[in-house]
């Protein structure tokens, strides 16, 4: 680049683009980067404070910020998204679908630790919407060697750092514990906020069953949806440690793998994951404390959409939940953009 006064620039390229701000009106580029200044343009560019402009010189090596905005690009953009075009040295990613994004955290960190460059996102492991902003790249100075984009194509891996996992079709099995329930005692409260949570999810109900407090039945009621081709299985209620609770033993004993008991959230510590696989097919068999009755969020708003995608929960995903897994109970609940769960 060479900077030039204003006046003397008609005939050279902008090496970068002029934003205009008008208060309370608009923001937008007024010269994009590229533009080839004409004897009209200079007022136009004094008016916006340019005194000076920087006209660009291609040298050998040295990148120019909407290249290495691209760079970035290419190591961020995954499946299920799109760029925006490159606009003063930024590029966005946008979801092409509805979906749970995951992030390659250690892949993120080691590209923003090399300084001159930025990968900012929202957080992984939640849902976005077809349209939603993903993530925005750009490099920090206007110009930057090429040899430093290099090593963040290197750190960066052979993988892209965002994917949109698809939400797959469900059928689901309730099974709702509690000889309260089975008696009639008292109404079944828990299913409608089931039905509630999973009508967000492309889902069908298979049917539910109240085994009340036989354990052998809930066992039996389990393996039943399973037989029957559920996809997945909602264990309610009994999850405490009481002696009347049966529900964790009535899921060991279908042979699942427990990935916990128990999950540093709250509300939802009592929450139980597990996996039924059999033929080759895998069966998430969840546990789902009382608290999901009642409280507005829970631990079961933080697994769902990673069981809807198909996405394996790991215990120390499930451990790191300590760090953001109080929520709140805020006045005016604005989940998921708050901290719960991040």
């Amino acid at each position: 680049m060479r900077e030039i006064r204003t006046e003397d620039a008609v005939g050279h390229i902008l090496c970068h683009d002029i934003t205009e701000i008008v208060k309370d009106e608009r923001k937008g580029v007024l010269f994009h980067k590229g533009h080839v200044v004409t004897e009209e343009d200079i007022p136009a560019l004094l008016r916006v404070g340019k005194e000076h402009l920087y006209v660009w010189e291609k040298k050998p090596g040295i990148l120019h910020e909407n290249e290495g905005a691209e760079i970035l690009r290419g190591i961020s953009q995954g499946e299920g998204m799109h760029p925006t075009e490159a606009k003063e040295g930024k590029i966005e990613l946008i979801a092409d679908r509805d979906g749970l994004l995951k992030i390659r955290k250690d892949a993120l960190v080691a590209v923003n630790s090399l300084g001159e460059m930025m990968i900012a996102s929202r957080h992984g492991n939640f849902p976005v919407k077809k349209g939603d902003k993903i993530a925005g790249t750009r490099i920090i100075p206007l110009v930057i060697e090429k040899e430093k984009m290099d090593r963040a194509v290197e750190v960066g891996g052979n993988m892209p750092i965002f994917s949109v996992l698809p939400f797959h079709f469900k059928k689901v099995g309730i099974v709702t514990t509690g000889s309260e329930v089975k008696k009639g005692l008292i109404q079944d409260t828990f299913t409608p906020v089931l039905y509630e949570k999973l009508k967000v999810f492309p889902t069908e109900i298979l049917g539910q069953t109240t085994p009340g407090d036989d354990k052998k039945q809930i066992t039996e009621d389990i393996l039943d949806f399973i037989e029957k081709g559920a996809d997945l299985v909602l264990c309610s209620g009994g999850m405490s440690v009481d002696p009347d609770d049966r529900t964790p033993g009535a899921i060991k004993d279908t042979g699942a793998r427990v990935l916990t008991y128990g999950a540093p959230v709250l509300p939802g510590a009592m929450l139980m994951v597990s996996y039924f696989e059999k033929d080759g097919k895998t069966v998430p068999i969840i546990g789902l404390p009382g608290c999901v009755m009642y409280a507005k969020r829970t631990v079961f708003d933080l697994i769902l959409p990673r069981i809807m995608a198909d996405d394996p929960i790991l215990p120390e995903e499930i451990a790191a939940y300590g760090e953001g897994g109080l929520c709140l109970n805020c006045e005016v609940c604005t989940f998921p953009n708050c901290g719960f769960g991040k």
